[in-house]
């Protein structure tokens, strides 16, 4: 257990000396998953709400694909990815391999089924008799589905941050789409992986930390939101 300790000792230094390896992999993560949890907000909220306000053919078909998606293996995700942006693959041109975006792209396709399946859950679980009362109070439809979709506003947010949580902990995309590149593409999971396997544990310990915090946070605001929810 000592070279535990040893670690953390470690790891406390690093953190309180801003250490610019540390830092890097900090704001690599962030800026990845801010930009992926961006692109699953702007097209997983407009879809969820869609699915579960609305009734039309093939709907549980449809629930049930993305319910399917849920549970994609992270890694078949990433090697998905990672053939079309391969130089070889139809956007290869397009030059995203071992970059930023091009691991937002990939944590996008993780994170969107979940927030498309919480908002979904959110819209079917309103009471119906909120929409009609605010028909019969003269708004057209186009306002009372406006009028709905912010009375789930709660349950909403939460998807949001369940997507965050999930995305900024995730490491097998950004391993194989990203590249692990120090200074550039090495988020807190994969500098964790790699660190570990030499043998390095000051550092893995740091981002370990960090994670740590950022996953009591997402917590604090999952419970917080879930409050106010069934408030």
């Amino acid at each position: 257990m000592d070279f535990l300790l040893d670690g953390l000792r470690q790891a406390i230094t690093l953190l309180l000396a801003l250490d610019q390896a540390t830092i890097s992999a900090i704001q690599a993560t962030l800026e990845t998953a801010l930009l992926a949890v961006s692109s699953a907000v702007l097209l997983g909220v407009p879809a969820g709400f869609l699915m579960g306000y609305f009734t039309f053919p093939g709907r549980r078909a449809l629930r049930l694909v993305v319910d399917t998606l849920l549970a994609f293996p992270t890694v078949v995700i990433g090697l998905v990815v990672y053939a079309f942006l391969t130089r070889r693959g139809p956007l290869g041109d397009w030059g995203l391999l071992f970059t930023i975006p091009g691991m937002a792209i990939g944590l996008t396709i993780l994170g969107l089924p979940i927030v498309i399946s919480m908002t979904a859950v959110a819209m079917e679980g309103l009471d119906d008799e909120v929409r009609q009362t605010i028909l019969t109070l003269g708004a057209s439809r186009l306002q009372a589905a406006l009028a709905c979709l912010a009375e789930a506003r709660y349950a909403i947010a939460l998807a949001v941050v369940t997507a965050f949580g999930r995305i900024a902990t995730e490491v097998g995309i950004a391993m194989m789409v990203g590249g692990n590149i120090k200074w550039y593409t090495r988020t807190m999971t994969t500098a964790i992986a790699l660190e570990t396997g030499k043998g390095e544990f000051a550092q893995g310990i740091a981002l370990g930390v960090i994670l740590l915090l950022i996953a009591f946070c997402v917590n604090v605001l999952v419970a917080v939101l879930r409050r106010r929810g069934a408030a």
